[in-house]
Formats: structure tokens, sequence, C-alpha cells
């Protein structure tokens, strides 16, 4: 197939359209977001989403690309602001996790909702969207935090073996899938206690 010639100008458009389909795609999810919806949540033509994408997985997969990249950006700043001169271990984790937790309730939170719908629908998302995501999102920010966790050790702080799994548990305890209810989202003690007690989980298997 003839691949189109996607215009240089336009940016603007191209932002909204992609802004558009974060949109959509997080609250219908992939197959039910059709590419009419898209347009008119952009502003803009069918044609005009055309004249930028080739279909509407290409669009997908710029939305999950320029949507992880931007989350796992934010995530990547966390670990460094909270992890690279820990003092208290204990408190620095758990402040930590609160950050962490934090960008759920941010202005990214469309991104996670985004995250929901792929994990429902995982059979119907394009591998190579699938693939992209896994790369730059959680797999960029498991590293990066794996990398912090292996210095701690390394300074007498922990005892791991396997800091990429220890990365993984650390982000499973604190994770807000641990809340009974998401309005917790919202309540700094319930945020509080649950990511507590997740840190200090973490610290009775990996603390020196």
């Amino acid at each position: 197939m003839t691949e189109r010639r996607k215009p240089a100008g336009q940016p603007d458009k191209r932002r909204a359209i992609v802004a558009g389909a974060l949109t959509l795609f997080a609250r219908d999810g992939y197959t039910r977001a059709g590419l009419d919806a898209i347009a008119a949540e952009a502003g803009v033509s069918n044609r005009t989403i055309y004249n930028h994408f080739l279909d509407k997985a290409e669009l997908f997969q710029t939305v999950i690309q320029e949507s992880t990249q931007r989350v796992a950006g934010t995530m990547v700043d966390i670990i460094d602001r909270h992890l690279s001169k820990v003092v208290d271990l204990e408190k620095d984790l758990v402040d930590f996790g609160l950050a962490w937790i934090g960008v759920l309730t941010s202005d990214l939170a469309p991104h996670f909702a985004l995250i929901r719908q792929i994990n429902a629908e995982v059979e119907h998302i394009p591998p190579a969207a699938l693939k992209l995501w896994q790369e730059t999102g959680p797999g960029r920010t498991r590293r990066e935090l794996a990398e912090r966790l292996h210095r701690l050790a390394e300074r007498g702080d922990l005892a791991i073996a396997d800091p990429a799994r220890a990365a993984g548990h650390l982000m499973l305890l604190i994770s807000a899938d641990n809340l009974t209810d998401r309005a917790d989202l919202h309540d700094e003690d319930a945020l509080r206690a649950m990511v507590t007690a997740g840190v200090r989980a973490f610290l009775h298997g990996y603390g020196r």
C-alpha cells in the first residue's frame, strides 16, 4: 500500500488530533473510538486526520508514544528527586510513593485511563503499540527505579539480589490498586497509610 505524504505544517491541528484521540481512546477504548468521533473531539475534519495519519492504528500508536513518554519523564523526575539523596530510608521511600501515586490525579490522569482501556482489550490492540508502551513506559521507569535501589543496596541500606525484581515489588506495594476505593486517591490520610504500609512491607523483605 502506498503511504500518504504527511504535511510538514499544521502542527496545531496535529496536536489537537492527538489530544482528541487521547480523550476518546481513554474514554471509549481503542475498538470503540471511531475516527469521526475523534475528528469531532479535535475540531477537525476526518480528512485532516488522514492528512497526518495513515489510519487509526498509526494514530493510536502516536498517542501511546507521546503520552507514555510524557508520563515516563515525569516518573523518572520523581525517582531522581526523591531517591538520589536518601537520608531517612523509610521516610524518603514514603515521600517517593506519595509523589508517584499523586501523578494519577494530575493532568496526566487521562494516560492512566488509557492504560486501563488497553489492559481491558489487550487482544485488540496493535502489537506495535503494546511493545512501544512497554518499552518507553513501564520498562523505562522500572529500569530507572531498579538503578536507584541498586545504589541503595551498594550503600548498605538494602539487601537486594535482583534490583529489577525489587523495583517491581516496590511499585506493586505502593500501587493505587491497594486502595479499597479509588476515591481514596483524594484522601491524603488514606494515601499515606497505604503507601507507608507498602514501604514497610518492602523494607521487611529488602531492608538490612
